[in-house]
């Protein structure tokens, strides 16, 4: 930094300091000293605070409630447990990649474009592709200021190994000085490191898609989905228990070896008009064909920024009235509710 008050005024760069993403001084050195202030960006940048509060508000709080009932009921069936822990994915991903998103569109008002956060993590093929996607601000922090400088791939196979294992032990310590978090970090790790294991033993990719055989291509792909996304929903208990005993008698109900309750948990118990709502629109944003209009109303409408091309939005008059319509609506549940839980102030 050049002169005291560059720093002074990076740090005051509000919509990262809470929830992310992860902002370095060289990426928006350049933004601070010259940046453009355009319509179009404040209007996209309105909508991408719009729909992050929406994925706040309308998806995330109702899937936290249904993880809180869950991990607070202390003995579930197994598929009462299963619904609780898809809640919570649910609710921790729309939380952080809609505070995410808002910090985006805060950004853009004032004429800053920022990095994107995630891409569609709960896609992933492989636990690898997974971190690809997940809190990218994150992952490429971790890769360059503790990966590389350990050594990274550059020092034979079980010194990267060593280094994966490493960086992971210390992104689950990021979050909290808890056996939970370690064991999450070390249980991604653990996978990362199989993947980099069988890749290296005659991969078909070098995103750990070798982690299985292939003898039918589609049943393949959807083969590793469910692996990635059975890591990771077990690996999210741990994240979310309070305790490690709390996390262990959790898998327990997963496997349906809970003990049996007078009157048990059931999922009738979580199926509110919220969470119904919430799981709907959740299952609309996952289908295919909802990304790929994006992308093809995003290529009609880019930035001359290259690195913004993934924050283009179309303000065309359905894209007005929708984003209206899911501002108002957020509004409305603020204003009526009281349960509006924020994940990442525990960390």
């Amino acid at each position: 930094m050049r002169r005291f008050t560059d720093y002074l005024c990076f740090e005051a760069f509000f919509p990262d300091l809470v929830a992310g993403p992860i902002i370095r001084y060289a990426a928006l050195e350049q933004q601070m000293r010259e940046r453009q202030h355009t319509w179009d960006k404040f209007a996209r940048g309105v909508a991408f605070f719009a729909f992050g509060m929406a994925k706040k508000i309308l998806i995330a709080n109702p899937m936290g409630h249904v993880a809180d009932t869950a991990f607070g009921a202390g003995a579930l069936r197994a598929h009462d447990a299963w619904f609780g822990v898809f809640g919570y994915a649910f609710q921790i991903y729309f939380d952080f990649s809609g505070y995410s998103d808002m910090a985006v569109g805060l950004a853009l008002m004032m004429g800053f474009v920022l990095i994107q956060n995630f891409d569609s993590p709960y896609k992933a093929d492989s636990i690898t592709d997974f971190w690809r996607r997940w809190h990218i601000s994150l992952s490429t922090w971790l890769r360059d200021y503790l990966y590389i400088p350990l050594g990274g791939n550059r020092k034979g196979p079980r010194r990267t190994y060593v280094n994966l294992m490493t960086v992971m032990l210390f992104g689950g310590l990021w979050h909290g000085a808890s056996w939970n978090f370690v064991i999450w970090g070390l249980w991604h790790g653990t996978f990362l490191v199989l993947e980099r294991v069988t890749s290296n033993r005659g991969a078909r990719s070098e995103r750990g898609q070798s982690f299985f055989s292939a003898s039918s291509a589609r049943s393949a792909v959807a083969l590793r989905h469910v692996y990635t996304l059975t890591v990771v929903i077990i690996g999210w208990v741990f994240f979310r228990a309070e305790t490690l005993p709390g996390a262990i008698a959790f898998l327990k109900a997963m496997v349906g070896l809970s003990p049996a309750l007078p009157a048990p948990l059931t999922v009738r118990w979580f199926l509110t008009t919220d969470v119904l709502l919430a799981l709907a629109a959740g299952a609309i944003g996952s289908t295919p064909w909802l990304p790929a209009l994006a992308a093809r109303l995003e290529r009609r409408h880019r930035d001359d920024r290259r690195e913004s091309v993934a924050l283009a939005w179309p303000m065309s008059l359905a894209g007005t009235v929708a984003l209206t319509a899911v501002l108002v609506l957020s509004i409305m549940h603020v204003a009526a509710r009281t349960y509006n839980p924020f994940i990442y102030f525990r960390f």
